[in-house]
């Protein structure tokens, strides 16, 4: 089983973006969860979410706190919480961020597999959201099909076509923008 959880804020996009993660699992025949940590909720507040999938049907119903891969859709959380906290050796760590990856190497001991794309300026090339809020979870998972080969691009597309309610087509853009861009840190 492999197990991912999303860091973001609050209208971001990171319980839409696990859901459709598990989605695009579920495309390629994979038994999958995706379900929100329940807390404040608020615009800007931080939230998590999650994603699980397996060969196998997934009996677990509780949070995931040994995750495989983590997914970052705001930087700037990096300085408020331990978001690599139970991260399990040789794991993933994506960054939605446009600074230089060595400003980020200070929030990361172990032994983590790290990537970051500019999921932000991507989301606002394709008009998602603003640029002050830009909507980057469709961005993200292009980059996250890229940096763990996990689940394909074509099923992320999918995913997006079956699952995002409006801007089909500039989510899907989005994606394979990021799933272009993304870089080991």
């Amino acid at each position: 089983m492999q197990e991912i959880r999303f860091h973001g804020r609050g209208g971001q996009g990171a319980v839409i973006g696990s859901e459709v993660l598990a989605q695009a699992f579920f495309i390629e025949g994979k038994y999958v969860q995706a379900f929100p940590a329940f807390g404040v909720e608020r615009r800007g507040a931080p939230v998590m979410s999650f994603c699980r999938v397996d060969n196998s049907p997934i009996y677990l119903r509780n949070q995931i706190y040994r995750p495989d891969h983590i997914v970052v859709l705001d930087a700037s959380i990096l300085g408020l919480s331990n978001v690599v906290d139970g991260l399990k050796g040789n794991g993933t760590v994506l960054i939605n961020c446009f600074q230089q990856a060595d400003s980020l190497r200070g929030f990361f001991g172990g032994d983590f597999q790290v990537y970051i794309v500019d999921a932000s300026s991507i989301a606002v090339a394709n008009r998602l959201g603003s640029a002050s809020n830009p909507i980057v979870n469709t961005a993200i998972l292009g980059a996250f099909s890229k940096a763990t080969g996990l689940v394909g691009i074509d099923a992320v597309c999918q995913a997006i076509e079956e699952h995002v309610p409006v801007n089909k087509e500039a989510n899907r853009q989005a994606a394979f923008a990021a799933f272009n861009q993304v870089v080991r840190m």
